[in-house]
């Protein structure tokens, strides 16, 4: 049974950073093409990043060039989101998903992230 399960949100002032963790236990992880994306109530969703399977390939959204960094650890499981320079405009439920952008099969149930000063 696939599941994706996020960590590591909470609150952080600006200039900031957050390290976001996503165990990913029920599938062949090292398989699969990995997505963080975020919403805010509202709005539509937005990827963010995007990682391939062996980890050596990312993109980026324009609002996370520079400032976010994809990563993964097949041999855990676990895919990462490492956010620095946080702006408020990053206030959002983040997920970790299974697949590429928004077009994902499996999201987790997402961590908060809050972004204020």
């Amino acid at each position: 049974q696939v599941q994706l399960a996020e960590s590591g949100g909470g609150s952080a002032q600006p200039g900031g950073s957050l390290r976001l963790p996503c165990l990913a236990p029920g599938f062949t992880f090292s398989r699969y093409l990995m997505t963080w994306i975020r919403q805010v109530p509202g709005k539509e969703p937005e990827w963010v990043s995007i990682i391939n399977p062996r980890g050596d390939t990312t993109t980026h959204a324009d609002s996370a060039k520079g400032r976010f960094t994809i990563s993964r650890d097949n041999a855990k499981n676990t895919l990462y989101l490492q956010m620095k320079s946080l702006k408020p405009e990053d206030t959002a439920l983040y997920y970790c998903t299974r697949g590429h952008g928004l077009a994902y099969s499996f999201r987790g149930q997402g961590t908060q992230v809050t972004v204020s000063s």
